[in-house]
């Protein structure tokens, strides 16, 4: 179990492309770091906000944002929050507790994030939930992308090691997306998913469990094509 492939953070993440990689500090594998990010930003947060905002957006009094984000209409940042510099925080996005944002990252309209880190340069544009979940850098998830964290069923998040179960510990647990993963528009990453680095999960693919490094993800089911033959069909001869 302690050779569990691709699961420690520097299999997934490259450390020195966010601020705090002292969440890693004493990780095993990389979900570790998952409960620690409330702590780590209790202790670490300094409000202040350096942002420009553009149109009216709540922000509470918890936060961080750095120099050269912006901020646009709608946006809604509950805190605790660490934001970091020349992002976009775009139309009525939706960042509530325990969020790390890095430098140059995108939120986009109408997504939701909680308890997450994005590393530098992560892109979440579009209709996304992010929860309990990390993006590495330059990780990017087309439009309408979801990350479930809970299972239906009770019980831990489980993970399938070489035919056996390891149990992260976690009742929340939604994704670790590695460094350069493009994740498709519409796709959903079940609860433990963990996407290897430079890999690529096709839309609408419903993922489960770990990709390794530089694959891809696609469904098989091929498109059926039959012809029309309501009156509206333009060989119906009307």
């Amino acid at each position: 179990m302690h050779d569990a492939p691709m699961f420690k953070p520097a299999d997934l993440f490259d450390l020195s492309q966010t601020d705090h990689a002292e969440l890693f500090d004493g990780c095993e594998y990389a979900w570790q770091a998952l409960p620690k990010i409330a702590a780590y930003i209790e202790t670490h947060l300094r409000p202040g906000l350096r942002n420009h905002c553009e149109g009216v957006a709540y922000i509470g009094a918890r936060v961080f944002i750095g120099e050269g984000t912006v901020v646009e209409d709608g946006v809604m940042i509950k805190g605790p929050a660490i934001i970091g510099r020349n992002c976009r925080i775009r139309h009525n996005a939706y960042l509530r507790e325990q969020v790390i944002i890095g430098d140059d990252c995108v939120v986009g309209n109408a997504c939701e994030v909680k308890n997450s880190l994005f590393f530098n340069h992560a892109v979440a544009p579009h209709f996304n939930y992010v929860g309990d979940s990390i993006l590495g850098w330059k990780a990017h998830l087309g439009a309408g992308v979801k990350i479930s964290n809970v299972k239906l069923a009770p019980g831990n998040i489980l993970l399938d090691v070489a035919g056996r179960s390891l149990d992260t510990g976690l009742r929340k647990f939604g994704a670790l997306v590695a460094d350069h993963a493009e994740i498709g528009c519409n796709a959903v990453l079940n609860p433990g998913a963990i996407i290897g680095r430079g890999s690529i999960v096709y839309p609408n693919t419903n993922w489960r469990g770990a990709l390794a490094p530089g694959c891809i993800a696609k469904n098989k089911a091929a498109i059926e094509i039959t012809p029309r033959t309501d009156a509206h069909s333009p060989t119906s001869g009307r």
